[in-house]
Protein backbone atom coordinates (compact mmCIF):
# COMPACT_ATOMS: atom_id res chain seq x y z
CA UNK A 1 0.00 0.00 0.00
CA UNK A 2 1.21 3.42 -1.13
CA UNK A 3 -0.21 6.37 0.83
CA UNK A 4 0.91 9.95 1.19
CA UNK A 5 -0.14 11.49 4.61
CA UNK A 6 -0.93 15.21 5.12
CA UNK A 7 -0.35 16.62 8.60
CA UNK A 8 1.98 13.99 9.18
CA UNK A 9 4.26 15.76 11.75
CA UNK A 10 0.83 16.42 13.76
CA UNK A 11 0.65 15.15 16.93
CA UNK A 12 -1.93 12.26 15.72
CA UNK A 13 -0.47 12.08 11.96
CA UNK A 14 3.03 11.04 13.80
CA UNK A 15 0.91 8.04 15.30
CA UNK A 16 -0.32 7.32 12.11
CA UNK A 17 2.78 7.46 10.62
CA UNK A 18 4.34 5.21 13.18
CA UNK A 19 0.95 2.74 12.41
CA UNK A 20 1.47 2.65 8.67
CA UNK A 21 5.30 2.19 8.44
CA UNK A 22 5.03 -0.83 11.02
CA UNK A 23 2.72 -2.65 8.72
CA UNK A 24 5.43 -1.96 5.96
CA UNK A 25 3.31 0.89 3.88
CA UNK A 26 5.24 2.95 1.75
CA UNK A 27 4.79 6.07 2.97
CA UNK A 28 4.95 9.67 1.72
CA UNK A 29 4.98 11.90 4.70
CA UNK A 30 3.58 15.67 3.05
CA UNK A 31 4.91 18.31 5.75
CA UNK A 32 5.60 22.24 5.48
CA UNK A 33 8.97 21.49 7.31
CA UNK A 34 10.33 18.03 6.57
CA UNK A 35 13.06 18.94 9.62
CA UNK A 36 10.09 18.46 11.72
CA UNK A 37 9.98 14.83 11.03
CA UNK A 38 13.61 12.88 12.18
CA UNK A 39 12.71 9.55 11.20
CA UNK A 40 14.68 7.54 8.83
CA UNK A 41 13.18 4.33 7.61
CA UNK A 42 13.11 2.85 3.94
CA UNK A 43 9.66 2.72 3.07
CA UNK A 44 9.34 6.66 3.70
CA UNK A 45 9.79 9.16 1.76
CA UNK A 46 9.69 12.93 3.08
CA UNK A 47 8.39 15.89 0.67
CA UNK A 48 8.14 19.76 1.81
CA UNK A 49 4.30 20.44 1.02
CA UNK A 50 1.87 23.12 2.46
CA UNK A 51 -1.62 22.07 1.48
CA UNK A 52 -2.53 25.77 0.16
CA UNK A 53 0.09 24.73 -2.53
CA UNK A 54 -2.21 23.20 -5.66
CA UNK A 55 1.45 22.09 -7.52
CA UNK A 56 3.48 20.54 -4.83
CA UNK A 57 0.10 18.91 -3.64
CA UNK A 58 -0.24 17.22 -6.70
CA UNK A 59 3.39 16.00 -7.00
CA UNK A 60 2.86 14.17 -3.49
CA UNK A 61 0.00 12.52 -4.42
CA UNK A 62 1.33 11.21 -7.80
CA UNK A 63 1.74 7.30 -7.79
CA UNK A 64 -0.45 6.94 -4.83
CA UNK A 65 -2.94 4.56 -3.71
CA UNK A 66 -4.65 6.06 -1.21
CA UNK A 67 -4.39 9.50 0.65
CA UNK A 68 -5.19 10.34 4.46
CA UNK A 69 -5.31 13.70 5.85
CA UNK A 70 -4.77 15.00 9.13
CA UNK A 71 -3.42 18.28 8.97
CA UNK A 72 -5.16 20.83 11.27
CA UNK A 73 -4.64 24.32 12.27
CA UNK A 74 -5.82 26.53 15.83
CA UNK A 75 -9.08 28.36 16.93
CA UNK A 76 -9.07 31.39 15.84
CA UNK A 77 -11.76 34.21 15.72
CA UNK A 78 -10.26 35.32 12.33
CA UNK A 79 -12.02 33.40 9.25
CA UNK A 80 -10.72 30.00 8.50
CA UNK A 81 -9.74 28.69 5.28
CA UNK A 82 -7.19 25.84 5.74
CA UNK A 83 -9.73 22.90 6.14
CA UNK A 84 -11.60 24.15 2.64
CA UNK A 85 -8.78 25.67 0.70
CA UNK A 86 -6.29 22.81 1.41
CA UNK A 87 -8.70 19.88 1.27
CA UNK A 88 -10.08 21.58 -2.47
CA UNK A 89 -6.46 21.15 -3.37
CA UNK A 90 -6.24 17.76 -2.18
CA UNK A 91 -9.11 16.62 -4.37
CA UNK A 92 -7.97 18.58 -7.35
CA UNK A 93 -4.58 16.69 -7.34
CA UNK A 94 -6.31 13.02 -6.97
CA UNK A 95 -8.31 13.60 -9.72
CA UNK A 96 -5.44 14.41 -11.59
CA UNK A 97 -3.43 11.80 -10.79
CA UNK A 98 -6.52 8.76 -10.83
CA UNK A 99 -5.91 8.47 -6.66
CA UNK A 100 -9.57 7.41 -5.40
CA UNK A 101 -9.61 6.51 -1.76
CA UNK A 102 -9.43 9.31 0.61
CA UNK A 103 -9.78 9.34 4.56
CA UNK A 104 -9.96 12.66 6.37
CA UNK A 105 -10.05 13.71 9.92
CA UNK A 106 -12.61 16.84 11.16
CA UNK A 107 -14.15 16.63 14.46
CA UNK A 108 -17.29 15.85 16.05
CA UNK A 109 -17.83 19.33 16.74
CA UNK A 110 -19.05 19.82 12.71
CA UNK A 111 -22.35 18.24 14.27
CA UNK A 112 -24.69 21.11 13.15
CA UNK A 113 -26.79 22.73 16.75
CA UNK A 114 -25.49 21.28 19.98
CA UNK A 115 -23.69 18.46 21.32
CA UNK A 116 -26.13 16.56 23.87
CA UNK A 117 -22.63 15.39 25.75
CA UNK A 118 -21.09 18.63 25.28
CA UNK A 119 -22.43 20.84 28.18
CA UNK A 120 -22.21 23.93 28.22
CA UNK A 121 -18.00 24.88 27.92
CA UNK A 122 -17.83 22.84 24.61
CA UNK A 123 -21.47 24.09 23.19
CA UNK A 124 -21.24 27.38 23.97
CA UNK A 125 -17.65 28.71 24.95
CA UNK A 126 -15.68 26.37 22.35
CA UNK A 127 -17.87 25.68 19.50
CA UNK A 128 -20.33 28.64 19.49
CA UNK A 129 -17.49 31.49 20.14
CA UNK A 130 -13.56 30.23 19.92
CA UNK A 131 -13.80 27.60 17.47
CA UNK A 132 -16.91 29.09 15.59
CA UNK A 133 -14.94 30.08 12.00
CA UNK A 134 -12.80 26.82 12.49
CA UNK A 135 -15.66 24.12 12.72
CA UNK A 136 -17.81 26.31 9.97
CA UNK A 137 -14.49 25.70 7.49
CA UNK A 138 -14.53 21.86 8.69
CA UNK A 139 -18.12 21.72 7.59
CA UNK A 140 -16.86 23.54 4.42
CA UNK A 141 -14.48 20.75 3.46
CA UNK A 142 -16.85 18.04 4.70
CA UNK A 143 -19.16 18.85 1.91
CA UNK A 144 -16.26 19.25 -0.35
CA UNK A 145 -15.33 15.70 0.36
CA UNK A 146 -19.11 14.50 -0.08
CA UNK A 147 -19.37 16.22 -3.78
CA UNK A 148 -15.76 14.84 -4.80
CA UNK A 149 -16.90 11.53 -5.91
CA UNK A 150 -13.62 10.14 -4.60
CA UNK A 151 -13.97 6.99 -2.21
CA UNK A 152 -14.16 9.28 0.69
CA UNK A 153 -14.47 8.73 4.61
CA UNK A 154 -14.16 11.27 7.15
CA UNK A 155 -13.15 10.65 10.34
CA UNK A 156 -14.61 12.49 13.04
CA UNK A 157 -13.14 12.22 16.86
CA UNK A 158 -14.55 13.59 19.97
CA UNK A 159 -11.76 15.76 22.38
CA UNK A 160 -8.68 14.45 21.58
CA UNK A 161 -6.35 13.23 24.42
CA UNK A 162 -3.06 11.13 24.33
CA UNK A 163 -2.36 7.58 25.56
CA UNK A 164 0.38 5.42 25.90
CA UNK A 165 -1.31 2.52 24.03
CA UNK A 166 -4.29 1.25 22.07
CA UNK A 167 -7.47 1.08 23.94
CA UNK A 168 -10.83 -0.17 23.30
CA UNK A 169 -12.86 2.10 20.46
CA UNK A 170 -16.05 1.90 19.23
CA UNK A 171 -16.34 3.32 15.55
CA UNK A 172 -20.05 4.81 14.82
CA UNK A 173 -21.81 6.08 12.22
CA UNK A 174 -22.41 10.27 12.05
CA UNK A 175 -21.02 11.70 14.58
CA UNK A 176 -19.50 10.07 18.30
CA UNK A 177 -21.63 10.00 20.65
CA UNK A 178 -19.06 9.73 23.78
CA UNK A 179 -16.67 12.42 24.95
CA UNK A 180 -13.03 11.33 24.36
CA UNK A 181 -11.18 9.63 21.33
CA UNK A 182 -7.68 8.46 21.82
CA UNK A 183 -5.23 9.61 19.22
CA UNK A 184 -3.54 6.22 19.24
CA UNK A 185 -7.43 4.85 18.65
CA UNK A 186 -8.11 7.22 15.90
CA UNK A 187 -4.69 6.65 14.27
CA UNK A 188 -5.37 3.21 14.55
CA UNK A 189 -8.94 3.96 12.49
CA UNK A 190 -7.12 5.37 9.83
CA UNK A 191 -5.32 2.95 8.88
CA UNK A 192 -7.78 0.00 9.54
CA UNK A 193 -10.00 2.36 7.19
CA UNK A 194 -7.65 2.79 4.33
CA UNK A 195 -8.45 -0.32 2.66
CA UNK A 196 -12.22 -1.13 4.42
CA UNK A 197 -14.63 -0.42 1.67
CA UNK A 198 -17.28 -1.13 3.68
CA UNK A 199 -16.44 2.54 5.21
CA UNK A 200 -16.66 4.26 1.91
CA UNK A 201 -19.09 6.76 1.36
CA UNK A 202 -19.58 7.65 5.16
CA UNK A 203 -18.90 9.67 7.92
CA UNK A 204 -17.72 7.76 11.33
CA UNK A 205 -17.03 8.53 15.12
CA UNK A 206 -14.70 6.97 17.24
CA UNK A 207 -15.28 6.52 20.19
CA UNK A 208 -12.32 5.16 23.17
CA UNK A 209 -13.55 3.36 26.49
CA UNK A 210 -13.38 6.03 29.32
CA UNK A 211 -10.58 5.77 32.14
CA UNK A 212 -10.98 7.28 34.96
CA UNK A 213 -8.54 10.28 34.80
CA UNK A 214 -8.88 10.78 31.03
CA UNK A 215 -10.93 13.74 31.23
CA UNK A 216 -8.71 15.74 32.97
CA UNK A 217 -5.41 15.16 30.41
CA UNK A 218 -5.75 17.74 28.39
CA UNK A 219 -7.93 19.94 26.52
CA UNK A 220 -9.43 18.97 22.63
CA UNK A 221 -6.57 19.61 20.38
CA UNK A 222 -7.38 20.53 16.40
CA UNK A 223 -3.96 20.20 16.17
CA UNK A 224 -4.36 16.85 14.76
Amino acid sequence: MRIVLFGAAGPTGRLVLDEALKRGFMVTAAVRNPDSLQIEDPHLRIVKCDVYDAGRVEQAIANQDAVISTYGVPYSFKPITAFSTGMANIIQGMKKNGVKRLICVTSGGTKPGNDENGGFVFNVIIKGIIGRTLYADMRFMEQEVMDSELDWTIVRPSRLIDAPALSSYRVTEGYPREPITRRIDLAHVLIEGVSDNQLIGKGIGVVSDKVANDLQKEPESVRK
